[in-house]
């Protein structure tokens, strides 16, 4: 299977059941924005590869169900409005993110500053993710009924989740977290 198919040279692209829209349509940079957080979410963990700290799998482990979760957001975010999903989100997909998220900060000091972005290339990755996953989020939004309310849901946790995962990367790997100077 070739890569290209030619079929986009001309500023156009498929949603999922082939309807054709223009690359400029919200619903594309909806799930495009999706794809980038999901490409940073791997730059974080790549930056992981030669530490060692007690829950490096475990973080692992939640970012590669992220990953494949974050795939079908996207593919909700591409399928274009009275369509069936191929995949379906669950509310205990956007569960599994508040157990991680309370069971992480469980660990960590409580926050008595506004945290810049920053600390490990990791941290600062996982920062980076949040931000994407924020605009993916009110792109979502600005596509208006159309879009699966557990969507949002999933987005607006994910956020949460990347923060917490930037705090608690940095804690393990013993890096300082950048503070808001006063």
């Amino acid at each position: 299977m070739k890569v290209y198919t030619r079929g986009g040279d001309k500023g156009k692209t498929s949603l999922v059941y082939g309807q054709r829209v223009k690359k400029t349509d919200l619903r594309v940079s909806a799930y495009g924005t999706c794809d980038e957080a999901n490409s940073m979410i791997g730059l974080a963990i790549s930056h992981l590869r030669n530490e060692q700290f007690d829950t490096k799998e475990e973080v692992e482990k939640v970012f590669h169900v992220v990953q494949t979760e974050l795939f079908h957001v996207g593919s909700e975010l591409a399928t274009p409005a009275g369509k069936k999903v191929p995949w379906k989100l669950k509310e205990e997909h956007v569960t599994y993110m508040e157990e991680t998220i309370d069971r992480w900060d469980a660990e960590l000091p409580p926050l008595t500053n506004f945290v810049l972005p920053g600390g490990h290339q990791s941290g600062a990755a996982f920062h980076v993710a949040r931000t994407i996953v924020r605009r993916a989020e009110r792109e979502a939004v600005a596509l208006g009924e159309e879009v699966n309310p557990l969507v949002l849901s999933y987005l607006n946790r994910l956020s949460d989740l990347l923060f917490i995962a930037a705090r608690y990367v940095n804690h393990k790997l013993h890096c300082t977290e950048p503070t808001l100077h006063q």
